[in-house]
């Protein structure tokens, strides 16, 4: 009989060793892709980089605005929530002394022995006094029954209270997923803008200036912004255009006040901003309350045409009004852009623009 021998494996040689290399590497070059779908990106120029930039921060602006809307109706569902416990609280202590009150009532009842009226007439030393008593124990009922009713009442307005915070949790928790889902958006188009500024070089970033729809990043960016309040000058000076009255007239002096402070998604001061919480804190300084997003801000006050602004007035940008700033004018506005550059100075031409509105 024949000796069974395992076959010797073949080692890896000559023209096998360099295809496995080859499908080695291409494996790693396409896991390694940018972008995450399966191909490696190829090479993008710094022009390329800063429109691929410009257009996910407008999209994070986007998503910022939903963010900050959601969060807003969040808020106000947890003060409702807390409301409605408080006073289901309240009526539940109000509640417990009424059945306090009913149960003495019982037990005193209890300890008469109850014996039937007439009877107790019949029996009486007195029956003047007694008539009086009973008289006075036919009120007592009365009353007793008043309270019985006022019970109920509370026990139903409780159960009405209950349902509705019910609502109102329901409400909240549909509000935090929807936060939770537009924070996921928001961070990985900001991760994705990191990425690709962070293959340019100082000397291209120095070439290419602002970067994204905003401006210069870091310091940089904050000594433009006051190097253009510098040439601008106040808003009052010759030649600009007045605010149309004093509240507009403070909400820009907050806004210039504000200069240099850093973007920071759904911030609304004092320190850090995203678009939308300028524009609030601003006009909240000057006494007005503004909806917190751009897309009920454009809502706020009266539309006005381009040809018509004037100091105060605010300024959107982009088809899905996703931005916006405050007019100081000359043409110029101060807005936070987005978080490759601090609150600043910028022209209304830099975006695309979509409408204005005059809060006051």
């Amino acid at each position: 009989m024949a000796a069974h021998r395992k076959p010797r494996q073949r080692s890896l040689g000559g023209n096998t060793a360099r295809t496995a290399a080859t499908i080695a590497l291409a494996g790693a070059a396409t896991a390694t892709g940018f972008d995450g779908t399966g191909h490696a990106d190829p090479q993008l120029s710094p022009a390329q980089v800063k429109a691929k930039v410009d257009k996910l921060y407008e999209e994070a602006e986007a998503a910022t605005q939903k963010y900050d809307g959601a969060k807003d109706k969040a808020d106000k569902a947890e003060q409702r929530l807390n409301a409605l416990r408080d006073e289901a609280a309240r009526k539940e202590d109000r509640l417990n002394t009424a059945r306090e009150a009913l149960g003495s009532i019982a037990a005193a009842q209890y300890r008469s022995g109850g014996l039937d009226p007439a009877l107790q007439l019949a029996l009486s030393d007195n029956p003047d006094q007694y008539l009086e008593g009973a008289a006075f124990a036919e009120r007592a009922g009365s009353r007793q029954a008043e309270a019985v009713a006022r019970v109920r009442k509370q026990l139903r307005e409780i159960e009405q209270l209950r349902g509705a915070a019910h609502v109102e949790l329901a409400s909240l928790k549909s509000r935090q997923a929807e936060l939770k889902r537009a924070k996921k958006t928001i961070t990985g188009k900001l991760d994705t803008a990191r990425q690709l500024l962070s293959r340019l070089t100082d000397e291209q970033r120095a070439q290419l200036g602002d970067l994204g729809a905003a401006g210069g990043t870091g310091s940089a960016g904050q000594r433009a912004s006051r190097s253009a309040v510098r040439d601008l000058g106040p808003v009052s000076s010759p030649g600009s255009v007045a605010a149309p009255n004093s509240r507009a007239a403070e909400a820009v002096a907050y806004a210039y006040g504000k200069l240099g402070s850093p973007y920071v998604w759904g911030a609304t001061g004092p320190d850090a901003f995203d678009c939308s919480g300028l524009a609030q804190a601003a006009y909240r300084a000057a006494g007005i309350s503004l909806p917190r997003t751009t897309y009920a801000q454009i809502n706020a006050g009266h539309r006005i045409s381009r040809s018509e602004l004037r100091p105060g007035d605010l300024v959107f940008f982009y088809s899905g009004i996703s931005h916006v700033g405050i007019y100081v004018g000359n043409g110029q506005m101060i807005h936070a852009p987005n978080p490759s550059a601090p609150v600043r100075l910028a022209p209304v031409d830099e975006m695309p623009f979509a409408g204005a509105t005059r809060v006051t």
